[in-house]
């Protein structure tokens, strides 16, 4: 049954002024899309550029499994609209290896059998990716020991990881093995 047939007008075609010209480098490489305003980093990055490693999962910012690096900092990139970003630095999973070396947290994660389906997981990387920059540049999380001196590099043992990485859902409950696959790369 198509729109009209509900009753609701289909969304008009954007025209000219709805669409501007975005740069972005991602993954190290830059590039420029005229973006209708409405696009998200998310449909850029899997429609436009054809990079499928961060997933639509509850286009609401809730799972996390669209987490990618935005200027070095984790972000659901569902949330986010492309025109928003231009000029930014983009990190997705598919970025984060060394040529055909795995980052760590990629090669902790495939070790500790820390997935399953498979759908969440690169957002958990990225997310991971994004969380140990956070704790080293002492960022404190909920789960932070009162009285730990401000700027310091947090301590991550399990409940802290825990914490820190409760944004990303994961449907098939790898949770523990998520958690030792993080606390394998923390310093």
């Amino acid at each position: 049954m198509d729109s009209l047939a509900l009753g609701v007008e289909p969304d008009p075609e954007p025209v000219a002024d709805e669409r501007s010209p975005v740069t972005l480098c991602v993954n190290g490489e830059t590039v420029t899309l005229t973006l209708d305003h409405r696009t998200t980093v998310l449909e850029t990055l899997r429609d436009r550029l054809g990079l499928t490693g961060a997933k639509k999962g509850c286009d609401h910012g809730q799972c996390g499994a669209c987490t990618v690096l935005v200027d070095g900092r984790r972000v659901n990139s569902c949330l986010l609209l492309a025109v928003s970003q231009d000029g930014a630095e983009i990190t997705t999973v598919e970025g984060l290896a060394d040529g055909e070396a795995p980052h760590p947290l990629q090669r902790a994660f495939v070790e500790r059998d820390a997935l399953q389906c498979g759908f969440c997981t690169p957002g958990q990387i990225c997310s991971a990716v994004g969380m140990l920059k956070e704790a080293a540049d002492g960022f404190p999380s909920h789960a932070t020991a009162p009285g730990t001196p401000p700027g310091g590099a947090a301590d991550l043992d399990a409940d802290e990881i825990r914490e820190r990485m409760s944004g990303n859902l994961c449907r098939c409950g790898a949770y523990p093995r998520i958690v030792e696959a993080i606390e394998d790369v923390t310093p």
